[in-house]
């Protein structure tokens, strides 16, 4: 909805134009039978009105002192009557209900009054045919002016409305927008944490004992090697993946997200023990996935932190709800914390998006636990 006002500078200039046109015949007032005192209160009407957008009460409060002058001053119509019924307008228009209202009765009242005086004023008999013909001419214009004015009070009150509402629903809408964006930015940051920290701390911890190995049998270096390869295609897959679906649309070439069916790929080693859910066990994707997850930065945890020669115990199960365990006997909370980690926060927060529960810390005897169990 489009609507078009004035201006502030605008509303002064057509309100000095307004009272300006309506003033200049008045001044023609002691040309006819009124004579000054015609002129005189024909100016106490009108050159209230202009200010009679930003004191409509005190205006008309004037204009009817000087409707009730004339009354008693003179007997015969002026020019400035006019002035009533843009002062009852102004009212009903820029005052309260209840001013406007006032106004009204205000101007039934001094409908009577006036039809009174103008037919004793035109010499005729004070009749009820004559005096009911002016009162009724005299309402219908104040009634008219009053109506017209609480119809642009009211569709302006709409309107601001209106506006308002739109203003409030835009800003709603960019605080959504903004909230989303966080919550996409928090989870595109625990993808990348998740596949890189893995990546990396595997391709670290490989090459580093390739380093060793290759002294005493450059055999193993190549295994190892060649595990690094494979691990650092599998990040580089997992990057193009989360890559691809910041494009909108772009699908092509993306594989589906991990899940139950890939943990084996995540404890291949002599040092870790592993019970796993059948390959063919079916969950929902996103609980897969946050089982995936968990078992896969918890792994990354062990190798940044545990220490040397750990020993790793994963159990993943599927019955009622998914649980997932992982624990070693390393440092435990000895370990060193840089403070720079977002594993442990983003395990939680991905328990929590499915109404899980997550536990992480010391385990008796020495080492760590992480343990989480998700609701299907």
């Amino acid at each position: 909805m489009t609507s078009w006002r004035l201006g502030p500078r605008g509303q002064r200039w057509f309100d000095a134009a307004l009272a300006t046109c309506l003033l200049l015949p008045a001044l023609a007032t002691p040309l006819v039978d009124a004579g000054w005192i015609g002129l005189t209160v024909s100016l106490v009407q009108l050159v209230p009105l202009y200010w009679r957008r930003h004191h409509p009460s005190l205006v008309f409060a004037l204009v009817a002192l000087g409707s009730v002058a004339q009354a008693v001053l003179v007997d015969t119509p002026l020019w400035s009557q006019v002035a009533f019924p843009v002062a009852v307008y102004s009212v009903a228009r820029y005052a309260s209900t209840a001013a406007g209202l006032t106004a009204l009765g205000v101007g039934l009242a001094g409908a009577l009054v006036a039809a009174v005086r103008w037919v004793r004023g035109f010499g005729g008999t004070v009749e009820a045919d004559p005096v009911l013909a002016y009162t009724v001419t005299i309402s219908t214009i104040v009634v008219t002016a009053w109506a017209l004015g609480t119809l642009a009070r009211t569709r302006r009150a709409y309107v601001d409305a209106l506006v308002e509402r739109s203003e409030r629903i835009e800003r709603e809408a960019a605080q959504q927008v903004a909230l989303a964006a966080s919550d996409e930015r928090a989870r595109i940051a625990r993808e990348m944490h998740d596949v890189v920290a893995h990546g990396l701390s595997t391709i670290v911890v490989q090459a580093d004992g390739a380093r060793y190995a290759a002294r005493q049998d450059p055999a193993v270096a190549a295994t190892v090697l060649e595990t690094i390869a494979a691990t650092g295609r599998e990040s580089l897959v997992e990057m193009r993946r989360m890559l691809g679906l910041l494009r909108s649309g772009d699908t092509v070439g993306l594989r589906p997200q991990p899940g139950l069916a890939d943990l084996a790929g995540l404890v291949v080693g002599d040092d870790i023990d592993a019970r796993l859910p059948e390959p063919t066990t079916t969950v929902p994707d996103g609980v897969a996935l946050t089982a995936y997850r968990v078992v896969q930065e918890s792994l990354t945890n062990v190798r940044r932190h545990a220490g040397p020669d750990v020993k790793v115990r994963v159990d993943v199960a599927v019955a009622d709800e998914v649980t997932v365990l992982v624990e070693d006997d390393g440092r435990g909370a000895a370990a060193q914390d840089d403070g720079r980690g977002l594993g442990l926060t983003g395990m939680r927060e991905r328990v929590a998006v499915h109404g899980g529960t997550f536990e992480a810390g010391p385990r008796p005897g020495g080492g760590w636990r992480v343990a989480a169990r998700l609701p299907l």
